[in-house]
């Protein structure tokens, strides 16, 4: 916890700091609930991705360090707390903190917001009376009755509508939409079906589908309107742990070295025959017995492509190496042949905390099996080492299957 101070007197913030130790600010705007576990672990994700994040007590005029949960008599006294609230002083006091932020040793200058509920629309009226570099609300409650102050906004904002949210009812979507839509600094994304809080975990209408599209986009947003050339650095980064965790697969072929680019609760699956593990424990076991031993002497993989986002690397390469020993990890139960292979390849790697998070390794079983002679591709609508080669040379025939 920190202390911000306001015109009016002090109160506290969660500060959470991105492990690399600096970074771009996030104003973390919370519900009617305080600064409780969920709006605490909100805070921490947006430090995970790159931020200074930080999260003021909105109700310190009324009750400080309140925390309550959305059940029961909580759910009664968040509405009386809601009700109390000075929302002026409470959009003066999001922008006490955005410029505590920006004066922050840790942070860039440059801060945007992300509010909820409440805070969704304390984020509104952020971006339209206090500059930040950018703002996001999640369901805001009572935007409609601030639409009079879409003029003056002046920075990006994007806004997530739940369809079915009872606090934001159709009416008030569509008065949203006709003073907003045709703003170029506006961005709005609804989600037809979900009511009130789907964003929120283990609230009664989180859904975790739409949650995580809202955030990926939030994300997406805030990055690009706050790193700045920080993308292409943080974007760096991500590739270069990417190639160390390689090279320590492949070439230097050691399991500690490999590990250590992945966080604890990491995970591998070799999608087409489902190999792999999850955590430490586990991918120790796979990596020391039954994937590095296990590369053929030959193995050797050509880039395709790379593309780099902002918590992902997805690599397509071709893969090859000629069956010369057991590999549990790609064809397990299937005996050495001796026959070369050659194989387009797909990894996706999901970042978290700088480290690995989890891979998903995708390639086309049928065309391995084919070339080691297991399956007839002559009379089942399968390529052989012909789908490998023509990712290398897009100029290479299509169609051969269906003219056969």
């Amino acid at each position: 916890m920190t202390t911000i101070k306001s015109p009016d007197g002090e109160f506290n913030a969660y500060l959470s700091l991105p492990a690399g130790g600096y970074g771009p600010g996030i104003v973390v705007l919370q519900e009617i609930f305080g600064v409780n576990e969920v709006m605490r672990s909100i805070t921490d994700w947006y430090a995970a991705h790159g931020f200074v994040a930080i999260c003021p007590d909105l109700f310190w005029r009324q009750q400080p360090g309140i925390e309550l949960t959305d059940k029961g008599d909580d759910m009664n006294k968040a509405f009386q707390l809601y009700s109390g609230l000075d929302e002026a002083k409470a959009a003066e006091d999001s922008a006490a903190t955005m410029e505590f932020l920006r004066q922050h040793q840790a942070c860039t200058g440059r801060v945007g917001a992300v509010g909820f509920c409440l805070g969704g629309k304390l984020a509104y009226l952020l971006s339209a009376r206090s500059r930040p570099d950018c703002s996001v609300g999640y369901y805001g409650v009572g935007i409609e009755k601030a639409l009079d102050e879409s003029a003056n906004i002046s920075t990006p904002l994007l806004l997530h509508i739940a369809g079915n949210d009872g606090y934001c009812p159709p009416d008030a979507q569509a008065a949203i939409h006709q003073a907003l839509d045709s703003n170029p600094l506006v961005t709005i994304h609804s989600y037809p079906g979900r009511e009130h809080a789907f964003g929120r975990p283990g609230g009664e209408h989180y859904d975790e589908s739409d949650a995580e599209l809202a955030n990926l986009r939030s994300l997406e947003f805030l990055v690009t309107h706050l790193a700045g050339s920080g993308i292409a650095n943080a974007q760096q980064a991500l590739s270069s742990k990417w190639d160390d965790h390689v090279k320590f697969e492949f070439a230097t072929r050691n399991t500690d070295d490999t590990l250590e680019t992945m966080v604890a609760d990491a995970y591998v699956n070799h999608v087409p025959v489902m190999t792999g593990g999850v955590g430490h424990d586990e991918l120790r076991e796979f990596y020391s017995k039954r994937f590095i031993p296990q590369m053929p002497p030959d193995t050797a993989m050509t880039p395709v492509s790379r593309t780099i986002g902002i918590d992902r690397v997805v690599d397509e390469m071709v893969f090859e190496f000629t069956h010369t020993i057991k590999m549990d990890w790609m064809l397990p139960g299937v005996a050495p042949t001796g026959k070369h292979v050659k194989v387009a390849l797909v990894v996706i790697v999901h970042f978290r905390d700088g480290k690995l998070a989890h891979e998903h390794i995708y390639w086309d079983q049928a065309s391995v099996l084919a070339q080691l002679g297991l399956i007839d591709s002559s009379v089942l609508p399968v390529a052989g080492v012909a789908s490998a080669e023509k990712v290398l040379n897009p100029t290479l025939r299509s169609n051969e299957l269906m003219d056969r």
